[in-house]
């Protein structure tokens, strides 16, 4: 055991966060703590690091053991470069180094027992210098700086010129380097783009010591963890398994909990329904049953109403009016700012009721291409052209679509009069806003708050196209799952820009990648894209150099596909697959069931009965023609 809390609580005024909160870690664990926003995950890390006191509890860390903390919000300062700052992380390293450079001077004029002296200790130091991986400190400095998506030009970039988002993974990358023996992680994936997340997930999963993570990325939660604890209600209950695992269980004990509530209610019932009749025969006999009943009753054990799921927002989407068939047509598309060029010729086509997720990495583009659907932003050439009856409805990760000075009641007012107050507060109320929060001001809400407001005012427009950036940003878990279904349920079409994997999982029917500024079209959910990415990447957006390469070994009518026929090649290779599985699947089926005749006919009881065997060798017969069929036809599709 490597971390132990034990009976820790915490409350802030007559509100409690923790109440008698008891968990350990074991050393190279991998756990996830989870809760609702402002369930107290924050607070519990910070408990840990001792930066606020418990009212009650302590922590206990094993002998000897560091604890390294990543908090959500960095703000490194200093004039040293991206690079320096993670170079001082290993300033024990150079040290050593510099000493063993000095040792080697000094060996060359000393002789005799001086020699000696100098030779042990230069042995000592080189052995503790490999240890620490000497040798390779500077390729894994690199190769984190890298993982966590910095180019060779950020290197030298100071680190007080950054942005929050980058200082955040300078932190993570000092931490990760530093290798503590246990690692608190407070959102560390709110700042990384899919790549970088998908590096992290590794590098975790091989750290040698343990982990301790805050996230509301499920996915990168199911690919790292095997613990989850959940704060609920300020209770801290733990899962085994990753996040996957948990859900199942969780709800299984929900089932089980609701169910043993409503069994033990019903038979309450009976018994004080028993007992008014007894005392209505108003005998003594009767009266001293009823008493007996009485006191029975009083003496269960009441099992507790299961808590109704933390206040969720309530979501509902549907279009008002249906638009046609063709939703969005972009036809050769170009946008570059001063030094930077972030796509050209992009060309792809949207239809009604396709949920279509625009990713790549950070900077290529996807929220300007957003911005210049939705007339934001002019785009340097090329052009885009909306359906028949196609209303927009757009999301902004920046909320730019809300009011700063207006206070909530008046955001949602202003854009939608016709509303009466009583509407508009059952609105609100839905979203979580209720009482004399409606009249706090914009400019004073959290990001979340504001998400929440900007999702109201989405609902509110019965567009039938939703165009979002980065919905589920400082949404919770419960909250994402709110807005899946929602989206699922919705009869209109979605084109909207996201780095939660598993959001994309749950809704996406198509996945268009914006890398290497041009745009590759997945027809399936991000496991598919995952499938399919190094093969359609190199395929449909080689970088610069792969491109000229394979010009010089292209005819001149292999030239690159059209965006249509790229579509329909993909279309086609992807019925193909599961024509295959189907066949590959029909064949297994056909082949069991073979074997189960040959083994029936030579049952004592079946190879003496004519008829049942005469019919059982028909049945051969008809298996054996459907499957000389069936191998012609995987041949052909394999």
């Amino acid at each position: 055991m490597i971390l132990s809390c034990q009976g820790i609580s915490k409350s802030f005024g007559e509100k409690v966060i923790l109440e008698d909160a008891s968990f350990h870690i074991e050393e190279r664990e991998k756990a996830a703590l989870i809760g609702n926003n402002g369930a107290g995950k924050t607070t519990l890390l910070r408990i840990i690091m001792e930066e606020i006191h418990a009212d009650a509890g302590q922590v206990v860390l094993a002998k000897d053991k560091r604890i390294g903390y990543l908090a959500q919000y960095q703000d490194v300062q200093g004039h040293l470069s991206v690079y320096e700052e993670l170079l001082s992380t290993k300033q024990c390293i150079i040290d050593m180094e510099e000493r063993l450079r000095a040792m080697e001077v000094q060996m060359k004029n000393a002789s005799g027992e001086e020699l000696d002296r100098l030779m042990n200790s230069y042995t000592r130091l080189t052995h503790e210098f490999e240890l620490e991986n000497g040798y390779a400190y500077k390729s894994e400095l690199m190769g984190v700086l890298n993982g966590l998506g910095f180019t060779e030009e950020d290197f030298t970039k100071q680190v007080a010129t950054l942005s929050g988002g980058q200082k955040t993974r300078v932190a993570l990358g000092k931490l990760l380097i530093s290798r503590p023996d246990i690692l608190l992680l407070d959102e560390p994936t709110n700042h990384l783009d899919m790549e970088s997340i998908a590096w992290l997930e590794t590098y975790l999963l091989n750290y040698p010591g343990a982990v301790f993570i805050v996230s509301h990325d499920r996915y990168f939660l199911d690919k790292v963890v095997t613990k989850v604890f959940e704060i609920d209600a300020g209770q801290v209950r733990m899962y085994a398994g990753n996040y996957s695992a948990y859900a199942e269980k969780k709800a299984q004990l929900r089932d089980a909990q609701y169910k043993a509530y409503l069994n033990q209610q019903r038979e309450i019932k009976h018994q004080e329904a028993v007992i008014v009749k007894l005392k209505s025969f108003n005998r003594e006999k009767s009266i001293k049953r009823a008493e007996s009943r009485e006191k029975m009753l009083n003496k269960i054990q009441r099992v507790d109403k299961p808590i109704e799921a933390q206040s969720q927002m309530r979501l509902s989407l549907e279009p008002r009016v249906v638009s046609g068939n063709d939703v969005l047509t972009v036809e050769d598309l170009a946008k570059s700012f001063p030094q930077q060029k972030l796509f050209s010729n992009i060309s792809f086509q949207i239809k009604r009721g396709e949920r279509v997720a625009l990713i790549g990495n950070n900077g290529t583009g996807k929220t300007t291409m957003l911005k210049i659907l939705n007339g934001l932003l002019d785009a340097d050439a090329g052009s885009f052209s909306l359906g028949a009856k196609v209303q927009i409805g757009y999301y902004d990760q920046e909320h730019h679509v809300l009011h700063a000075e207006k206070t909530i009641f008046e955001e949602i007012s202003d854009t939608y009069p016709t509303l009466t107050e009583t509407q508009i507060r059952n609105m609100l109320a839905a979203f979580l806003f209720t009482g004399d929060d409606v009249f706090k001001v914009i400019s004073s809400l959290s990001g979340g708050e504001r998400g929440r407001v900007s999702l109201a005012k989405l609902m509110l427009s019965e567009a039938n196209f939703l165009i979002l950036d980065e919905p589920t940003n400082h949404l919770d878990i419960a909250s994402k799952e709110i807005l899946e279904e929602a989206l699922n349920s919705y009869t209109g079409t979605v084109l909207y820009v996201s780095h939660d994997r598993y959001f994309i999982n749950q809704t996406a029917t198509r996945i268009l990648d914006l890398t290497n500024q041009s745009v590759v079209n997945y027809i399936g959910d991000y496991d598919y894209y995952l499938e399919k990415k190094e093969e359609l990447t190199e395929k449909y957006a080689p970088t610069a150099q792969e491109a000229t390469e394979e010009a010089k070994e292209e005819t001149p009518s292999e030239g690159k596909l059209t965006w249509q026929q790229q579509k329909e090649e993909q279309a086609r290779k992807r019925k193909q697959e599961n024509e295959l599985k189907k066949v590959e699947k029909r064949i297994e089926e056909l082949e069991t069931r073979d074997k189960e005749i040959d083994d029936t006919l030579v049952l004592p009881d079946v190879c003496t009965n004519v008829g049942r065997c005469a019919e059982l060798s028909r049945e051969k017969d008809k298996i054996q023609a459907e499957l000389e069929e069936l191998y012609e036809k995987w041949e052909e599709l394999a």
